[in-house]
């Protein structure tokens, strides 16, 4: 781990509108990850966990504040500039694995290296070669559906990580898997991070996911703070 921030937030505000209502989600939130860190984002239902993660991937625009990804600011960016600094150096795994039906693991696997313009040989073979590490070299060629739920999801992973992303932002990425399939998943999660030093910031519910990261914080009252040991 070094003491580069891949992924920051300054004075970040959003806020949603309800007819006349302002609903303030957060104001004036800041906060870091660093190269190979690992951190958990807790707090009850509808404090902005999902949004403060869209918010950190690009996927959604604050109302005020900014967002670095490798020190890249994201309000300097169009939107095809954003979306290309996404694929480079974010992966994205959710509670629902988000594959695509019509497509096998490892055509799945493959679509951000081919978003990326790598050559198709290329592609495919880095492709297998991550889903084998996840243990999936016998299902290359299932579609989402002849997949276990664990290992759809073992495919989300492999694919957030083909690119050898700077991090991984995981929304409850085992709260749709049992207990065992749970812990099976986030062992993956920490094996491949420490191979390849991707910081990685998960939203949860479980203490126990928690309980495995760098560092805890909690989202409470539109503020984000470490939670206490």
């Amino acid at each position: 781990m070094n003491d580069q921030a891949v992924l920051q937030c300054q004075n970040l505000a959003k806020h949603f509108t309800d007819g006349q209502r302002k609903i303030q989600i957060f104001e004036q939130l800041n906060f870091q990850v660093k190269a190979g860190e690992t951190v958990a984002i807790m707090g009850a239902s509808g404090t902005g966990k999902s949004t403060l993660l869209h918010l950190l991937g690009g996927l959604d625009t604050p109302t005020a504040g900014d967002i670095f990804i490798q020190g890249q600011a994201m309000s300097s960016l169009n939107s095809k500039q954003r979306g290309r600094l996404r694929n480079q150096y974010l992966g994205f795994v959710y509670q629902f694995h988000h594959l695509l039906p019509e497509f096998s693991a490892l055509e799945n696997v493959m679509m951000p290296l081919l978003i990326a313009k790598t050559p198709s040989a290329k592609a495919r073979q880095t492709a297998q070669d991550i889903l084998a590490q996840v243990g999936l070299s016998e299902r290359l060629s299932h579609r989402p559906a002849q997949l276990s739920g664990g290992e759809r999801q073992r495919a989300a992973i492999a694919r957030a990580m083909v690119t050898q992303p700077a991090c991984i932002l995981a929304d409850e990425p085992t709260g749709n898997l049992d207990e065992d399939t749970a812990s099976a998943v986030m062992r993956l999660f920490l094996d491949l991070k420490q191979q390849f030093q991707t910081a990685l910031v998960v939203v949860t519910h479980d203490q126990k996911v928690a309980n495995l990261m760098d560092h805890n914080y909690l989202l409470r009252h539109g503020e984000l703070a470490l939670a206490p040991p």
